[in-house]
């Protein structure tokens, strides 16, 4: 498994980034529908936390199937993962929308695992304005570089100490750290830095750091799913930016 894998320019349609999913892929189909989105041309990528919560978890293998479908494996997806490999008890994920992967059967468990044990924790797309980079959850380095150089470094002879590259992984997908303090620093060496993770109400936009989640998951019909241009770096629908002013839910 590649920690962090580069994607090449499109140059034969428009890349868009979406938020959470959470097993709505129905509504989503939805959202683009309403950008004209053509899988011939276009492509789609996934900040993470595709299952969990929603009715339609068990079709992320037929997305992920898509050859224009590209996701980065978020907090959901690790969570999942370490459910089927015993190391998160029945109880906990439960509570964390998993009952429909505990009521599959231990074969298509393990074929799902596998599916999101394999993503990168981390993505680059080369666009006409320069790199951009994907993360669940927040950029845990001040430079898109040293987290590079960190998330290559399993296959190197001065590989990251196991300790610290697992504390490097946790805050990509699990970090509200830049949110919650209003963090306008920026990532250098790229030119924006798409996260979920958090959800906010429109679009939010700290330093060079762009969260997307916007709720389309959850259950009070509040949210929608944002699609993020990625040459353009503009939402759709169209939202004006501004902080955060829901609540956190894991």
């Amino acid at each position: 498994m590649s920690l962090i894998r580069r994607i090449e320019r499109n140059i034969a349609g428009r890349d868009f980034a979406v938020g959470d999913i959470h097993g709505h892929f129905t509504a989503l189909q939805g959202a683009l529908d309403a950008v004209a989105f053509d899988p011939v041309r276009d492509r789609l990528f996934s900040v993470g936390d595709m299952v969990d919560r929603g009715p339609e978890s068990e079709q992320v293998l037929d997305w992920l199937a898509k050859p224009w479908f590209f996701a980065v494996q978020g907090n959901h997806e690790d969570i999942a993962v370490r459910y089927v490999w015993g190391e998160v008890g029945g109880g906990n994920y439960l509570s964390l929308g998993g009952a429909w992967l505990m009521g599959l059967s231990t074969a298509e468990q393990k074929e799902i695992a596998a599916q999101l044990a394999g993503l990168p924790v981390a993505m680059e797309v080369e666009t006409g304005g320069g790199l951009v980079g994907l993360v669940h959850a927040d950029c845990p380095m001040p430079s898109w570089e040293l987290l590079r150089a960190a998330l290559c470094s399993q296959t190197m002879p001065d590989a990251v100490p196991a300790e610290l590259l697992g504390r490097i992984v946790a805050t990509c997908q699990w970090s509200r750290t830049r949110i919650d303090t209003s963090d306008q620093s920026l990532v250098d060496g790229v030119r924006a830095v798409v996260v979920g993770h958090t959800p906010v109400s429109r679009p939010a936009i700290l330093g060079n750091v762009y969260h997307i989640d916007t709720g389309a998951w959850l259950p009070d019909e509040r949210g929608y799913f944002t699609l993020l241009n990625l040459d353009a770096l503009q939402a759709h629908p169209q939202q004006i930016p501004q902080a955060l002013n829901w609540e956190a839910d894991e």
